[in-house]
């Protein structure tokens, strides 16, 4: 979302909007520490490495958008305060 969207944007809305993306952060967070254990823990007990290394990357990329989550939470709720 642009910066001019925030202003745009109900309280409500707002509120809503932080809620979705504290849910998908934290959905996001446990499935990467769980899909990273599983494939540290196979990359170390299993001679064939080939999955567990390419899974292991998968989740390496998939922890690159949790700054963008942040960042998002930190402009919401900057807007957020700014209205009170």
């Amino acid at each position: 979302m642009k910066d001019n969207d925030f202003k745009n944007i109900t309280t409500v809305q707002l509120l809503s909007n932080l809620y979705l993306i504290k849910a998908i952060t934290i959905a996001l967070i446990c499935v990467i520490t769980v899909l990273l254990s599983i494939t540290i823990y196979g990359m170390a007990t299993k001679e064939e490495n080939g999955t567990f290394v390419a899974l292991f990357v998968v989740g390496i990329s998939g922890s690159a958008s949790l700054p963008l989550l942040f960042i998002n939470i930190k402009k919401i709720k900057a807007e957020l305060k700014s209205r009170k």
